[in-house]
């Protein structure tokens, strides 16, 4: 039996292509490449490319294979352009799981693990975040995914599909031997952002917004290691082959790390001074997100073993100073 991982070639789904195959499972990927790289994965895996809104396509793949279990990794994740362009958030987020859900459906597949997010949450009601609070997303990103854990639950009720949604926070680091990390054809996340001044791919780094209700005055986010997150979707496959329920959980350190920290602690691993240059506020960026994540440790098990800032971003520098360039060298 096969594990199919849709999305596998990028940033996340690659690190869990490597983990689920390190852990003895059979893996097969399935990727449009638009935002994936053909060479994060590793030699020997089954791949096919392909958008898994495209019906025959998924039942080649469920028809030629055996296929146990789904992860799902396959959405757009820009908050920014989701505003701009909802429609088109809206087509391939929720589009994709209607066609894989169907396709689960008629091929008899019944667990599968998707890659939720923080983003379902809006703006939070308390710190630190739980399961529980209310899901009140503020950009149409935030509220695809929403959708998308809606329909896995009523799918289900009716056909017995089994389903653990991971809201991830923010998530940093790379593959310990820094073979494959994160490669965005349109950077926005902090970490690689941060190092691409010691890069020399940028002067300083900007923080939008230094009058925060927080210890430095910037906003402070709750980081987690890619491979933590990675066992987090091993564990939590496990959870559904010993028979658990369907349910959400929150992935996180528990731990909140200041943008202003974040540098600080990439100034440490780099020996670069990363100059940093004060920016106004970005609307819509709350002071503070931390994750609860009691009840992915308590019933998955799962608890993260890379927390101190400095080993995050270490993995990172090592994936970055190695492969300047990405994927394309």
């Amino acid at each position: 039996m096969s594990v199919l991982i849709c999305g596998g070639a990028g940033y996340i789904g690659s690190h869990n292509v490597r983990a689920f195959a390190e852990h003895g499972d059979e893996v097969i990927v399935v990727d449009n490449l638009e935002t994936g790289h053909r060479a994060s994965l590793p030699e020997g895996i089954k791949f096919y490319e392909g958008d898994i809104r495209d019906g025959e396509l998924l039942a080649k793949i469920f028809t030629e294979n055996a296929i146990e279990a789904v992860i799902h990794f396959c959405a757009y994740s820009l908050v920014g352009e989701s505003v701009e362009k909802p429609l088109k958030y809206f087509d391939n987020n929720v589009g994709g799981m209607i066609s894989l859900l169907e396709a689960m459906e008629k091929f008899g597949v019944k667990r599968i693990i998707f890659s939720s997010s923080a983003a379902t949450y809006g703006e939070p009601e308390r710190v630190p975040i739980l399961e529980t609070d209310p899901a009140n997303p503020t950009n149409p990103y935030g509220e695809s995914k929403l959708i998308m854990e809606k329909m896995m639950n009523w799918v289900s009720r009716r056909y017995g599909i089994k389903y653990v949604s991971l809201r991830y926070f923010n998530v940093a680091g790379a593959w310990h031997d820094g073979t494959i990390g994160e490669a965005h054809r349109c950077e926005t996340h902090l970490v690689p952002l941060i190092l691409q001044v010691p890069m020399g791919k940028r002067e300083s780094i900007t923080v939008y917004g230094d009058d925060y209700p927080t210890k430095d005055g910037t906003c402070i986010r709750d980081y987690i290691h890619v491979e933590d997150l990675a066992r987090a979707h091993i564990l939590a496959l496990e959870y559904l082959r010993s028979g658990g329920e369907s349910g959400i959980f929150n992935l996180g350190s528990g731990d909140g790390y200041s943008v202003m920290e974040m540098i600080n602690a990439a100034r440490k691993v780099t020996g670069h001074s990363i100059p940093a240059v004060i920016g106004k506020r970005r609307a819509g960026d709350p002071a503070r997100l931390v994750a609860d994540s009691t009840k992915a440790k308590n019933i998955l098990h799962w608890e993260p073993q890379i927390t101190r800032m400095e080993d995050i971003i270490a993995t990172a520098w090592k994936w970055h100073s190695s492969h300047p360039d990405g994927y394309a060298d």
